[in-house]
């Protein structure tokens, strides 16, 4: 059974919760610019310094008609630094009163540093690079597979630059080996059904887009794209219409070819519906491929209940009484139904096949009243040969690994861990392996 600690926790977080959710339904003109926070709910800010933890991160506004934004999480490990500043193409640029840039240290002695035989020091703000014209060289960065993260908290709550997503991100950045694009995407019911799946789909062009955008940077004066300068002298790269510019970062360090999506709780439904939306698309979205995707205790429902919805509905944290006010709360009134294509993944001709999904591994928690349904779906997905492994945590409740006050419990840290050796499997360049 959960400790007396987190069930003391679980009965203030649900009143909390529930005062939330009433006062949402009173009052919250739905608008198509949305929200992607609360005011009640503290974010960490976002640090380009790669602290003692090795991650730097930065906020990018990513739509110009609507409040989405993205935090991006870089490990240093994406830094495979050259030996010799000759042999590297990407090389920053730099001047005797600002160090290296990119690198917001302060120069050596004599103004500037000759090599990055040594690592960058913790503490300074790295900015990225930007490739150059030359396309016959090759780049000695290291390209790092992309991860996408979406939330969880209901729909109506949450954030992907709050204390306890950051932290999470920091420790799958880490874990896994890879840049995660923590998704900041528009809660309800301000906007309802489906802008926050809209969201996710909307993130997964952008970066195939910011692909695109790199590439062109090989050969700018084609037309297809061009050239700027910031007040400070450093060069970036825009589309034809100045509309977006390059993310240095993605542009050195990304490989969108090995991506990734990681769902948290209603983040979870959000991935899904991007994964099936990307095997639609399929080579539209080039060069994203989406090879995987880990879906941590889905806040799936339906109709018909479970055996676990039955026995389990007055759970820790998040009850059914609360989740289907919740669901109230973010799908149309004209639209709300338990077998919603959003809310239960089992209902027939939701499309693709099932066979063409990507790999999934799911994660669900001994005292969650949604494991059933979750579990159902991964079984209908290995019927079909798709790998599809549930990891279930005993003495486990809804958002575990995730939450505030249980982010640092060994169960936590212990799933992170498998969500890292089953990731790798999909992601590493040499082959399948690690395995369950």
């Amino acid at each position: 059974m959960p400790s007396v600690g987190v069930k003391l926790y679980s009965m203030f977080f649900k009143f909390l919760l529930k005062h939330r959710l009433q006062s949402l339904s009173h009052g919250s003109p739905e608008t198509p610019f949305g929200v992607t926070s609360r005011p009640e709910e503290p974010s960490a800010p976002a640090n380009p310094s790669f602290a003692s933890d090795g991650v730097a991160t930065k906020d990018i506004h990513i739509d110009l008609l609507t409040s989405l934004s993205v935090r991006i999480f870089l490990p240093e490990s994406s830094l495979d630094l050259p030996r010799s500043l000759s042999d590297d193409p990407f090389r920053p640029r730099r001047s005797s009163d600002a160090g290296i840039a990119g690198i917001g240290c302060p120069p050596s002695d004599h103004g500037r540093r000759s090599s990055y035989d040594s690592p960058v020091e913790p503490g300074c703000a790295y900015g990225g690079y930007l490739p150059t014209v030359d396309t016959r060289r090759r780049s000695t960065s290291r390209r790092l597979p992309v991860m996408v993260q979406f939330h969880g908290g209901a729909f109506v709550s949450g954030s992907n630059t709050s204390a306890a997503n950051d932290l999470f991100c920091r420790r799958i950045a880490r874990l896994c080996d890879v840049i995660v694009i923590a998704v900041g995407y528009r809660l309800a019911p301000e906007s309802r059904f489906p802008a926050a799946f809209e969201d996710g789909l909307k993130v997964l062009n952008w970066l195939a887009k910011q692909a695109n955008l790199a590439e062109c940077s090989k050969s700018l004066g084609s037309g297809k794209g061009g050239e700027g300068k910031r007040a400070d002298g450093h060069r970036y790269i825009v589309d034809t219409f100045g509309a977006s510019i390059v993310e240095p970062w993605l542009a050195i360090h990304g490989d969108p070819s090995r991506c990734v999506l990681l769902g948290v709780s209603c983040g979870a439904n959000i991935a899904d519906y991007v994964a099936r939306k990307a095997v639609e698309a399929g080579k539209l979205l080039d060069p994203v491929k989406v090879v995987a995707q880990v879906l941590m205790y889905p806040f799936f429902i339906g109709t018909v209940p479970t055996r676990s919805e039955i026995k389990l509905a007055n759970s820790y944290f998040y009850d059914k009484s609360m989740c289907l006010l919740a669901w109230r709360l973010f799908l149309p009134e004209e639209e709300f139904d338990l077998d919603h294509l959003a809310a239960n993944p089992l209902i027939p001709g939701r499309g693709p096949p099932l066979k063409c999904m990507p790999p999934t591994l799911t994660v669900v928690a001994e005292h969650d009243w949604m494991k059933d349904r979750a579990i159902a779906y991964s079984e209908e997905l290995r019927k079909v040969n798709v790998d599809s492994p549930v990891l279930e945590y005993k003495d486990a409740v809804h958002e575990f690994a995730t939450l505030d006050m249980l982010l640092k419990t060994p169960e936590a840290q212990a799933c992170a861990d498998d969500i890292a050796i089953w990731v790798k499997k999909y992601i590493s360049l040499r082959g399948h392996e690690f395995s369950y």
